[in-house]
């Protein structure tokens, strides 16, 4: 049935309807139309004409309410294809390639005009070779007269070939727009049938009077991202974070005005568990080692969205001026879901290009912790830890721009984080702690021990607190590890004591009051049979 047809049926009526809400998941969106009509009584079906192809047909529903009692029998969808209108694109296209076919005849001339110059100049050089030769041998010709002469012959050979490039270059553009819009034109003037989706809703009235239908469908091409702006402030050890989202859609028709929710649900992942494939294994082919860089280990969280008032503080006559604010979503729950309603003048049109909505911008205290890795990098690098309250909203993974204290550290890519949960967030070297290693020993026995040579290693470590507030640091050391049997590693000494961890691994957790300095140490022998070379031990 086409939509002439529908517009013709007495018993059918079609309504004029406007998106009024929008529900946007990672994958797709639930989309709700609401439209009024006037019932007479007779009606049998009401239609809602001209829905895109990214509709789902499984998918829609409706409900409705009026001045009238309305019985909903059910409700289909029915597939329309419609050839795409072409004359006036086609009228369009060939003005265009007129248009340009026009200027090429233009520079034509000219390159035409330039070359019957260039001919001149190459003709009267050809000419004037053999006069001025003959004129300067008989005197008759001075060295000026002829000098005068090459210069002229030169510019204007110069002149003339570089605007007959020019012009050619300009040609060649030309030629590739009238190509591309003969490609256009040949693609339109090809017949293409568009796919669209008319929702036909069977109802049984009992009078007449005022109806408002509502139907909600799902569409694909329809996604939200998370992105994050996270400002730390080192003062006061306050980050603050900017919870936004980017909201992406080419559904065919655009959001005008629609109350916006972004939801956490996933409905496009099946309603039964996943089943277990059979887990193969196999031997293992000999394979280069290329290695593997370390992951972000930064999670965030955040709070429940709480508001904020700003007021002005009278000083005198004058009034301060008023900050500005920032429109947030508000946060629900429902289960395992949160949803963000953003409100109801949202403009998003289907064109494919991110969108950016804020949901929410809020500040949480965060405990600083310092690491270091003295073995690799002589400075320590500043951590901010977070613990996400229970009332926090679950963030989604997400990409995260980092500010420490105005200036850009870098972007890391957030995790699943739900609320509870604790993450902690790499904020770069701090220099306010002064980290020194030296090797201090490094001696061979000269005696053989049970037919074995044993070499000592010792490292001191000076770890300075610059800072005028206490620091928790965590120092990483690591001792050698042995990947053959014949060669033995032990410590045989650390100050503060600890016990080496798996693979070779020193921890030391301390806190360091203001300007203090404390001073670590360990020691390590290497056991190997005389005859063994050792290498790697060169640190």
């Amino acid at each position: 049935m086409t939509d002439s047809e529908i517009l013709n049926s007495d018993t059918i009526k079609t309504l004029n309807t406007s998106i009024s809400e929008v529900t946007v998941y990672t994958d797709r969106a639930l989309v709700t139309r609401r439209g009024t009509v006037s019932l007479t009584g007779n009606e049998r079906e009401l239609a809602i004409a001209s829905l895109p192809a990214t509709l789902e047909p499984e998918s829609v529903r409706a409900t409705g309410s009026g001045t009238v009692a309305v019985r909903l029998l059910g409700v289909r969808t029915e597939t329309v294809f419609s050839s795409e209108p072409v004359g006036d694109r086609t009228a369009k296209l060939t003005q265009q390639i007129k248009e340009l076919q026009t200027q090429r005849r233009g520079i034509n001339d000219k390159i035409t005009a330039r070359k019957i110059q260039l001919k001149f100049v190459e003709g009267l050089s050809e000419k004037s070779v053999g006069f001025f030769s003959s004129s300067i041998a008989k005197q008759q010709v001075g060295l000026n007269e002829t000098g005068e002469l090459l210069n002229f012959l030169g510019t204007n050979y110069l002149k003339y070939v570089s605007a007959i490039a020019q012009h050619e270059k300009q040609q060649r553009e030309i030629d590739k727009q009238i190509k591309a819009l003969q490609q256009q034109l040949g693609q339109v003037q090809t017949p293409h049938s568009q796919q669209s989706f008319n929702i036909i809703v069977a109802i049984e009235p009992s009078g007449s009077g005022h109806f408002e239908l509502e139907v909600s469908y799902v569409v694909t091409r329809a996604r939200w991202t998370p992105l994050y702006d996270l400002r730390v402030n080192t003062t006061n050890n306050q980050i603050n974070l900017n919870y936004l989202a980017e909201v992406n859609q080419n559904t065919g028709e655009d959001w005008t005005g629609v109350a916006l929710t972004l939801s956490t649900a996933k409905p496009g992942m099946g309603t039964l568990p996943p089943k277990l494939e059979p887990w193969y294994i196999d031997k293992t082919e000999p394979e280069q080692f290329f290695g593997r860089g370390l992951s972000e280990d930064d999670f965030l969280d955040l709070e429940e969205v709480l508001s904020e008032g700003f007021a002005g503080r009278s000083r005198s006559i004058t009034r301060a001026p008023l900050a500005a604010q920032i429109a947030t979503a508000q946060v629900s729950r429902e289960g395992g879901t949160v949803s963000f309603q953003v409100g109801g003048s949202t403009k998003i049109p289907s064109d494919g290009t991110p969108h950016k909505v804020t949901i929410f911008s809020e500040n949480y205290p965060f405990k600083p912790e310092y690491i270091a890795v003295p073995r690799l990098v002589s400075f320590a690098y500043l951590q901010a830890v977070v613990v996400n309250p229970l009332t926090g909203a679950t963030l989604l993974p997400g990409k995260a721009n980092i500010f420490r204290d105005n200036t850009f550290v870098g972007s890391v890519q957030l995790e699943n984080v739900s609320p509870g949960q604790e993450y902690k967030l790499n904020l770069g070297i701090d220099e306010g702690l002064k980290i020194e290693r030296e090797l201090v020993e490094r001696q061979v026995d000269k005696k053989l021990i049970g037919n074995q040579r044993r070499t000592s290693y010792a490292y001191r470590l000076n770890v300075t607190n610059l800072h005028q507030v206490q620091v928790h640091l965590t120092l990483k050391e690591q001792l050698p590890v042995s990947r053959n049997e014949q060669i033995k590693v032990r410590s045989t000494l650390t100050n503060p004591k600890i016990v080496a961890g798996e693979m070779g691994l020193l921890e030391w957790i301390m806190s360091l009051p203001p300007q203090a300095k404390q001073e670590l140490y360990y020691q390590f022998v290497v056991e190997h049979p005389p005859e063994l070379t050792v290498t790697g031990l060169d640190i």
